[in-house]
């Protein structure tokens, strides 16, 4: 008899079934480390944010911090003069509101002028984009929480 080139069907699903195992491990840890780097990220962000809304609360005294997230971005192009409705201080892409799977929300503006403010960023997807809740409020320190965040006030843990 002779004898043909090639793979034998046995073969070729051992292949199949070491590769399936090998991704059966790596993808587990390709999610955690793409949670990790965007939970990183969403610090970074709410940082980002306080420095835009201390900036913002300089540059307009008479209206205080921002109320939306567009106020702080804005048309920053060509000859734009930065205003208090289009400040120029974060990206376009954040003014939209979402980064690297976490939606950032601006709210609890109050005062006359505007004294107050929260920033918070919450995963698009729980467990998949992300696990922890960010926010920080008037004195810039970025807080953490497991649960979602609503108001960030003193009573939400500091990120350590």
């Amino acid at each position: 008899m002779r004898r043909s080139k090639g793979f034998t069907l046995i073969e070729m699903v051992i292949v199949v079934a070491i590769i399936l195992i090998i991704m059966a491990i790596a993808v587990p840890s390709f999610l955690q480390s793409r949670i990790a780097a965007n939970e990183s990220g969403a610090a970074a962000t709410i940082r980002t944010l306080n420095s835009a809304q201390i900036s913002y609360y300089s540059a307009f005294p008479t209206v205080g911090y921002a109320s939306t997230l567009l106020s702080l971005g804005g048309n920053c192009t060509g000859s734009t003069v930065p205003s208090s409705g289009s400040a120029c201080l974060i990206d376009q892409d954040l003014q939209t509101g979402t980064r690297s799977g976490y939606i950032y929300t601006v709210s609890n503006v109050s005062g006359t002028p505007a004294a107050t403010y929260n920033v918070i960023g919450a995963p698009t997807v729980t467990g998949y984009t992300g696990n922890r809740n960010f926010c920080s409020y008037d004195d810039a320190v970025v807080r953490v929480s497991m649960t979602p965040i609503t108001t960030c006030s003193g009573t939400i843990s500091p990120q350590q």
